[in-house]
């Protein structure tokens, strides 16, 4: 999402480190950039201008342009005040002393609130609690349908209110007996998605929070939409007093000015985000991860705990064990890389690990679900023993292995000789002779 706010600010600090030392006007200079680069990510102006002038302020009281690394002084404020912007430190749900717990979401027509309210369900689930579902849309098509058939995909419970919406008592009425009848400890509450908000769906929202009276109340924001987030988080803030903000499509193609600027303007802390369409792509926010990466300095600790998700301890150490006796087949090869495309998006990943996000735009075109479907069909289509042992894949071998998957003999060979290149790679990596691995691997 960030990908070209980090190329513009790595591109200042590169040219401010090329000078050795740097003066106060260089300073200035750097500055300017850096405040154009915020700009035109669609970051709020007023945010821009007090980022900028806390920076230099900070920069000047540190002294920087005496400093012996007046880069390293210069990154470490950038990212200081980058921190601030985003919060300062992670907000976290809060948890009723007494259950349940009822998180309601808001939020504008396609900002992605059903599919987050799902996403919300689980994650609560997987921290012990017992989750329920409650799908109080009355106004889109099939909302309650979807909210059902997501429910059902996780083995969550829900309950349709929709036909409740016009009388919020009574929906207020049904959540409380359904999550005593489920013995629920977290209830997340799906509302309606507004095109605008004018005077009735302001009286209906109002009203369905009273009845309900959720501990939280969170809005749903598409981060694509820009200042757009903003203002509708402002919107709602003066409505319903917002808890938090669920920012969606984090991974698009968006220019990231919500990001950096909804906690500014609003006050309302950021404590998920979205990345992705999968049940498990919500994140909580951490301000200091994200200020890392849009400074192309990588997210190390995200990329541990969603390999933690993807990979058991056993897998590791038999992976691992197979890597140092360089005893890697294809199949292993296939199924690791497939792991770490569970991930999610691998331009995403290779910007978690520090160095390579400047990779991470052309890792997409490169590496793309294509490549990966056409890598799968070859290594399908070849015998047990040839997936166990590449080297005695010769000429006719490939001729066939092309036929069956649907592609060339170039095709095969360029595969096997990556698979080979990969293989040597990570049995030096396991013996510690190589680059280190971003998590360890036993």
């Amino acid at each position: 999402m960030f990908d070209t706010l980090t190329d513009k600010l790595q591109n200042v600090f590169q040219r401010l480190n090329s000078r050795g030392t740097i003066t106060e006007k260089d300073l200035d200079e750097a500055l300017r950039e850096v405040r154009l680069a915020l700009l035109e990510a669609d970051v709020h102006f007023k945010v821009v201008r007090d980022f900028v002038a806390r920076v230099r302020t900070r920069a000047v009281d540190a002294q920087v342009t005496t400093s012996l690394t007046p880069m390293q002084q210069i990154v470490e404020t950038v990212n200081a005040e980058l921190i601030s912007v985003l919060g300062g430190s992670q907000a976290r749900l809060s948890h009723a002393s007494v259950p349940p717990s009822i998180y309601m979401l808001v939020g504008m027509k396609g900002a992605g609130k059903t599919t987050t309210a799902a996403k919300l369900a689980l994650h609560l689930r997987r921290q012990g609690q017992r989750t329920l579902l409650v799908a109080a849309d009355s106004r889109r098509v099939a909302a309650a349908e979807q909210t059902k058939a997501l429910a059902r995909q996780l083995n969550i419970p829900a309950v349709d209110a929709t036909g409740l919406v016009g009388n919020p008592a009574d929906l207020g009425r049904l959540v409380t007996t359904e999550t005593r009848r489920s013995n629920a400890t977290a209830v997340v509450v799906d509302t309606a998605g507004y095109v605008r908000m004018d005077g009735e769906e302001m009286a209906e929202l109002s009203a369905i929070h009273r009845a309900i009276q959720p501990l939280e109340t969170l809005l749903v924001a598409d981060a694509m939409t820009g200042q757009g987030a903003v203002s509708s988080a402002e919107q709602f803030h003066n409505l319903v007093g917002l808890d938090g903000l669920v920012l969606t499509k984090i991974d698009g193609d968006a220019r990231g000015g919500a990001a950096l600027s909804i906690r500014a303007v609003t006050g309302i802390p950021i404590k998920f985000t979205g990345t992705g369409e999968k049940p498990d792509a919500l994140e909580p926010f951490h301000p200091d991860r994200l200020a890392s990466r849009i400074l192309g300095m990588g997210d190390i600790l995200t990329l541990v705990e969603r390999a933690k998700d993807k990979f058991s301890e056993n897998e590791v150490a038999a992976v691992t064990k197979r890597m140092r006796k360089g005893a890697l087949t294809l199949e292993d090869f296939m199924s690791q890389f497939e792991r770490v495309r569970s991930m999610g998006p691998l331009n995403q990943i290779a910007g978690m690990i520090p160095g390579l996000s400047s990779l991470a735009g052309k890792m997409e075109s490169e590496l793309d679900d294509t490549i990966m479907d056409r890598s799968q069909a070859i290594i399908y289509s070849m015998t047990p023993e040839e997936r166990r042992n590449p080297a005695i894949i010769d000429g006719q071998r490939r001729r066939r292995i092309a036929r069956g998957s649907g592609t060339q003999p170039a095709d095969v060979n360029r595969l096997i000789k990556q698979y080979d290149q990969a293989r040597r790679l990570m049995q030096r990596m396991a013996s510690g002779r190589g680059p280190k691995l971003p998590f360890p691997l036993s």
